[in-house]
């Protein structure tokens, strides 16, 4: 009897031990069949959205005492990646969207369609103070350098390293300005039709306090000029042509640009705004 339920113990053993290899075996191959199945493919992080092609806003300026301050940030089609920008500074009784309104983006926009590396352009109000603190307390300069700057970072622009084009009094302030910045983060200086004169007594009302103001912001014999790349342009009858003729005169290095039939006005810096955003993109963006 004990024989035959030992033989009956080791058949159910011998059973049970085969349906629990063929369970393994299962699991086994079942496991193997996961494993090699492939993964799911990971579906590639959707692309950045496109930066406006125009972005306007304003802030208070702390560096002019509380005035609100009108922006304007332009970009070329389609871009998603941070853009060094050319800093617009405008001349007397302008702004920013007077600026602008010379069709700056669009030359911009057709500058970059032609092959041009892409940049922005950003322009802000600075009122009539020649981009210089004046006795006042209003500081233009500082409100750029110091204010408007921060700002297109924020707006996400690459500023490590910026141009300046300015027309007029904002010609003069593109140099001061850029200068001011330094070489290693001024990339590039374009000056039209500067607001230039030999002497403080020689000045428009209302450019400088004195000559003491004058001596402190001129931009003749500054010396940060000459590490700087520097372009001038002026019609032949503009009334700051014989004062432009004498400060290129005294540059220790010519600078690029020249004077071209033209007058002192809208008409012939529209004329020079492509050829000058040519020029100022591949400083800017090398």
């Amino acid at each position: 009897m004990m024989a035959r339920m030992s033989a009956i113990n080791r058949r159910a053993a011998l059973g049970l031990g085969l349906r629990a290899g063929l369970a393994a075996l299962g699991a086994c191959t079942a496991g193997s069949a996961l494993a090699s199945t492939p993964a799911a493919a990971v579906p590639p992080a959707p692309l950045a959205p496109p930066r406006p092609t125009y972005e306007s806003g304003s802030f208070t300026s702390v560096a002019r005492g509380g005035v609100v301050t009108n922006w304007i940030i332009a970009r070329p089609p389609g871009q998603t990646e941070p853009l060094r920008p050319v800093i617009l500074l405008h001349g007397k009784d302008s702004n920013a969207q007077t600026v602008m309104s010379m069709g700056a983006e669009r030359f911009l926009a057709d500058a970059v369609a032609a092959g041009v590396a892409p940049f922005a352009l950003a322009a802000v109000d600075g009122g009539n103070g020649y981009w210089h603190r004046r006795a006042s307390g209003d500081d233009s300069g500082a409100m750029v350098l110091d204010e408007f700057v921060p700002l297109l970072a924020d707006h996400g622009l690459d500023t490590s390293r910026v141009a300046f084009l300015g027309w007029s009094m904002g010609g003069y302030g593109a140099m001061l300005l850029g200068s001011r910045l330094g070489a290693a983060r001024t990339a590039a200086i374009c000056a039209v039709s500067p607001a230039l004169w030999t002497s403080a007594g020689a000045a428009a009302p209302g450019a400088f306090d004195g000559p003491d103001d004058y001596a402190a912001n001129s931009v003749w014999g500054l010396a940060p000029l000459d590490d700087i790349p520097l372009r001038i342009d002026c019609g032949d009858d503009d009334p700051f042509s014989a004062a432009t003729r004498q400060f290129i005169a005294q540059l220790p290095n010519p600078p690029a640009g020249g004077f071209t039939p033209g007058g002192h006005n809208a008409a012939y810096w529209s004329s020079q705004l492509s050829p000058e955003l040519v020029w100022a993109a591949p400083l800017l963006t090398a």
